[in-house]
C-alpha cells in the first residue's frame, strides 16, 4: 500500500516539475487543493492563486532532478511526501539543491497537494 502511494504521489509531484503542467491551468487547478499554500525556497509565503498565476507566466525551467523520495501516511487520505530536488546544468551537474515536503490529501476522487515547502539544502 505505502509503496503504491509513494509511486502515485511521486508521479503527481513530478508532473508539477514539468513546464507542460506548470503552464496548463486545468491541470494546475486539478492538482492544487483549493486551500493550497506554499512556503517557498525563498522564505516567501504563497497562496493558490499566486502560485497558479506565477506558474502560468514562468519561463521554461531547467531540468529538475528529484531523489530520496519518502512517504508517510499521516491519517486516512493524508500523506506527507518528502524529497530532495536540484536543477541540472548543461554538464549534468546539480545546483540549487532543495529539501522539499508536500502534504497531499485525497478529495474522494484524486490526490491534491494541500501544502508545499522548499528549504535550501545546506552543505553537510
Amino acid at each position: 500500500m505505502v509503496h503504491n502511494l509513494l509511486l502515485t504521489l511521486r508521479h503527481l509531484e513530478e508532473m508539477l516539475h514539468t513546464n507542460g503542467v506548470r503552464h496548463d491551468l486545468g491541470k494546475l487547478e486539478a492538482l492544487l487543493h483549493p486551500d493550497f499554500e506554499e512556503f517557498g525556497r525563498s522564505g516567501a509565503r504563497y497562496g493558490r492563486s499566486q502560485i497558479i498565476a506565477a506558474l502560468q507566466q514562468e519561463n521554461p525551467l531547467p531540468e529538475i532532478h528529484a531523489t530520496q523520495y519518502t512517504v508517510s501516511l499521516l491519517a486516512e487520505g493524508v500523506a506527507l511526501l518528502t524529497y530532495t530536488s536540484a536543477h541540472v546544468d548543461d554538464l549534468g551537474n546539480p545546483y540549487r539543491e532543495t529539501l522539499r515536503s508536500s502534504l497531499w490529501v485525497w478529495n474522494g476522487r484524486s490526490w491534491q497537494i494541500r501544502f508545499h515547502q522548499g528549504t535550501p539544502k545546506t552543505i553537510e
